[in-house]
């Protein structure tokens, strides 16, 4: 050994350094970024000794944009040994962004940099609640307004072939559904449980979702989650269904459980709620997708069923702080909310069936959010599937046969109702066409799979296309404005979207305006421009002359002379 060599060693060793080579090799998706996209930093490594990287190892990155925002991220491990750890991030605006990510093994720290850019895009973005219009919906990058179209998938996951997945959410887009409901925990012994025969379990479909590894994976009532490791084939598939939804515009609602109560699908019930195992299972899933803009949260479904208030209350804030993108966040209730001026909640979201679900309880609902000084969009989450349940009804009509009762006709119907009352629906498809039994053709609202003898959400799509032609944010229900118990949304003086259920309308307009009148038949979509109105003519009114024979959609825009 030379003397240079020698001094070089001294020097290390009366310093107290030891040359050591990083555990991870880094990795850059791209240096080039689209604002909304994601870059998505690997490490990888083929040294890591710990006996769990889940809990035993921490990966948190921080990215500062040029204007100096700071956004801290955590990783996640993607790999079961732990050879794999990622970080997403979805960067808001353009610029040069700088990234530090500290990875901690055992308490020992190692830090990793880099630099990326990020450029303009089209994305829509993530939807945020409208600051202007705050009952709406806008996209955060494009401005665009979002027509809230969303159906109920609960068991996506629960398919085994990516391509039923792929060809499920590629049908749903092409009615242009822009949100669907997908759970990532669940677990039911078949559709019986709902009264749905013809869904069950089979060689294409399973209702046993599996968040955690299990030692017993297809034991119903026991899988023997451990809570501490997570089964990454699952959340990998999850992966890839959110890129297609990405690709076709669909909002994918992630739902942390679907009946927690039944079953092996809740592993800590209420003695360990919101504990460290569980709060594991909430950051993964966000450290996981918060990078993704067609997402947002649901931190239950159904939690009164097996959780708390304090516990919803905890876990909504607990998504707030972690997700860096403050995606929406909501939770899935009853008839009531009791979150409605929660700083976590962005969206208010019930269960009621039926006519008990339509105006009037939406209407109710606005002024009960009125109250709280803080606007928010009112959502109908679920008010009965498509052909659900032979018992029928709410209030004084609950339990009263009606097979034929929630045809998609009548559930359109309600829909209309909802929307007109300033709010916003979720629908669900029909099942008994089957998964597994039956045709095996179906699944409807348990898993998102149709068939093209399933109609109702070609009405869906309908009523979409017919509230786009308005500027609908603007419009505020105004049934004063009309008689024979018709429906109105107004924005005074400027426009107006009538749903008319009975044989005359007539609309109270002001002095010396006229205006382009349309109608549109909301089961065909069919339109027809109509004479001019001139409110001095009619005294003060508009008033369609014929007596109609099915429900019809008015739509009356002033024209500006």
């Amino acid at each position: 050994m030379n003397s240079l060599k020698i001094k070089i060693l001294v020097l290390f060793l009366i310093s107290g350094f030891v040359l050591q080579a990083k555990t991870f090799q880094m990795k850059t998706s791209s240096e080039l970024v689209e604002c909304f996209d994601f870059v998505e930093l690997t490490f990888l490594t083929k040294k890591l000794k710990v006996q769990n990287p889940f809990t035993d190892v921490s990966v948190v990155a921080v990215f500062t944009s040029d204007d100096g925002v700071k956004n801290t991220v955590e990783g996640f491990c993607d790999e079961a040994s732990g050879k794999i750890f990622k970080v997403r991030y979805m960067p808001r605006t353009a610029g040069v962004y700088n990234f530090t990510v500290e990875i901690k093994i055992k308490g020992k720290s190692e830090k990793y940099t880099g630099i990326f850019t990020v450029v303009k895009s089209e994305r829509n973005g993530p939807i945020r609640v409208d600051a202007v219009n705050p009952w709406h919906f806008i996209y955060e990058n494009t401005g665009k307004h979002y027509f809230w179209n969303s159906t109920t998938t609960y068991w996506m996951l629960g398919w085994k072939d990516d391509k039923i997945i792929t060809d499920a959410i590629d049908r749903l887009a092409g009615y242009d559904i822009n949100r669907i409901r997908v759970a990532m925990n669940g677990r039911a012994h078949g559709g019986s449980r709902w009264y749905e025969d013809n869904v069950v379990e089979s060689e294409k479909f399973t209702f046993k979702l599996n968040p955690w590894l299990a030692e017993r994976p297809d034991d119903l009532d026991n899988p023997g989650f451990d809570v501490t490791r997570f089964n990454l084939k699952h959340w990998q598939k999850l992966d890839r269904l959110l890129l297609r939804a990405r690709e076709k515009g669909i909002i994918v609602s992630l739902i942390y459980y679907v009946d927690g109560l039944d079953h092996g699908c809740d592993p800590f019930k209420k003695t360990n709620m919101g504990n460290e195992d569980e709060q594991r299972y909430y950051r993964f899933a966000i450290a996981r997708y918060s990078g993704f803009e067609n997402i947002m949260w649901d931190v239950t479904n159904e939690y009164h069923l097996f959780r708390s208030d304090e516990w919803v209350e905890k876990m909504g804030k607990l998504i707030q702080e972690k997700d860096p993108a403050k995606h929406l966040i909501s939770v899935h209730g009853h008839s009531d909310f009791p979150f409605r001026a929660s700083s976590w909640v962005d969206v208010v979201m019930f269960q009621s069936w039926d006519e008990c679900g339509g105006y009037n309880f939406i209407a109710d609902s606005r002024e009960k959010q009125k109250a709280t000084g803080r606007i928010l969009p009112q959502i109908n989450e679920e008010y009965g599937y498509e052909q659900h349940y032979s018992p029928w009804g709410c209030g004084a009509t609950a339990g009263k046969e009606r097979p034929d009762g929630r045809s998609a006709e009548n559930r359109v119907q309600l829909a209309w109702e909802i929307c007109m009352a300033g709010g916003y629906q979720t629908t669900g498809e029909r099942a008994d066409f089957g998964t597994g039994a039956g045709e095996d053709t179906g699944g409807g609202w348990i898993n998102g799979r149709g068939n093209e003898k399933m109609t109702m959400l070609r009405y869906y799509k309908i009523m979409k296309d017919i509230f786009e032609q308005t500027e609908y944010w603007k419009l505020t229900p105004a049934n004063q404005l009309v008689s024979f118990g018709n429906l109105c949304l107004a924005e005074e003086g400027k426009q107006y979207l009538i749903y008319s259920r009975v044989q005359h309308c007539r609309l109270y307009l002001p002095a010396g305006q006229k205006y382009k009148v349309w109608k549109i038949n909301p089961n065909t979509g069919e339109s027809e421009q109509l004479a001019d109105a001139d409110s001095d003519v009619d005294n003060f009114a508009w008033q369609y002359r014929r007596n109609l024979d099915e429900n019809t959609v008015f739509i009356l825009k002033r024209i500006n002379e």
